[in-house]
């Protein structure tokens, strides 16, 4: 017998989900799970103890959505990319998938585009041709995709992005770091408490549901990963509790975890599904938004909270907290304890 993803479901109203990010970043609200106190951001300081180590993710995200036309009078296409695969052949979603066969080109302006494979569930592999540097191109003609249930256009397309971003090709924002400002980092290292970037590329999970009837049954992608020296010897040598900031973070520290609460230097491509009943190695405390129903996010929430994750979000709609990827935040200890 599986586990019904149906577990992992919730009532969330539509108003509930935050359409624009408040300013300043830091002023968005953040639940303490631990006892269920209110907070905002900037006080985040203040619930961590010197000793701490935060890490966040560093990856910026792509203006990978190119809007243009089928060649031959085949009306508009979008295509969403994902990640290179070799050569100048990318991984993207394309739409409308019905109507866009191997084969079939596509005109972007800058960039020209061939469809490579039969679309599945709307998934092909595209070539892209463009005069000068491919990224160059993408980053002029593409705009940044915002997840579908957002529906009003940021007048700053960089409120979508975090104050870390540096390494472009995420399909979507590590989240959880948009509450962050310059502020609270220096407030953070004042009470000695370090601050370190990982890197993990955000590919196309974050934009699906989970549509298997069991959680175990669900596909996750591959993502590509990076743990830096720098960010592991701080990790390795801390004295007080490793804090994730957002459920890509997790997946990073975890998948490089050695099992005595390190983490190992270097790069991979990581899998990794972490549900219910998974024992973390690593890490202690985790900061994140208010996921959707029935998502690998929320699973992951429920596997490192345990039960507590449903009366964290009850209270959180109950108390008019904003949800989703421009809402606000809570943080928790890891369920039975610090490792």
């Amino acid at each position: 017998m599986g586990t019904p993803t149906t577990q992992f479901s919730y009532q969330l109203p539509a108003v509930a989900i935050a359409q624009q990010p408040l300013e300043p970043r830091d002023a968005s609200r953040l639940l303490d799970v631990d006892d269920l106190s209110d907070h905002t951001f900037s006080d985040l300081p203040t619930l961590l103890s010197p000793g701490d180590v935060v890490v966040v993710n560093r990856s910026r995200v792509r203006a990978a959505r190119l809007l243009g036309t089928k060649t031959g009078g085949g009306g508009r296409v979008e295509a969403l990319l994902l990640r290179p695969l070799s050569g100048d052949v990318w991984q993207a979603v394309v739409r409308p998938a019905r109507r866009l066969r191997p084969g079939a080109t596509l005109d972007f302006g800058a960039i020209k585009a061939t469809i490579e494979t039969q679309p599945r569930d709307g998934l092909a592999e595209i070539s892209l041709k463009a005069e000068g540097l491919l990224e160059d191109a993408i980053a002029t003609t593409g705009t940044v995709p915002l997840p579908p249930y957002i529906h009003e256009q940021l007048a700053d397309p960089e409120r979508y992005q975090t104050i870390f971003a540096r390494t472009v090709g995420s399909a979507a924002a590590p989240t959880a770091g948009l509450h962050f400002t310059t502020r609270v980092v220096e407030a953070l290292r004042a009470r000695s408490i370090d601050v370190v970037e990982v890197e993990l590329i955000v590919g196309l999970d974050t934009f699906r549901p989970i549509t298997a009837a069991n959680i175990e049954d669900h596909q996750i992608h591959s993502e590509s990963l990076i743990i830096p020296a720098e960010a592991a010897a701080a990790i390795n040598d801390r004295s007080g509790d490793l804090v994730a900031v957002g459920t890509t973070v997790v997946r990073a520290l975890e998948s490089r975890a050695n099992g005595d609460g390190r983490v190992e230097v270097g790069s991979v491509d990581t899998r990794l599904y972490i549900t219910p009943g998974y024992r973390f190695k690593v890490v202690d405390r985790l900061i994140t938004n208010f996921h959707l129903p029935e998502t690998s996010l929320i699973v992951l929430v429920a596997a490192f909270m345990g039960d507590r994750w449903r009366h964290a979000y009850e209270t959180a709609l109950g108390r008019g907290y904003r949800f989703a990827s421009f809402g606000d935040a809570m943080i928790a200890t890891r369920s039975g304890g610090p490792l």
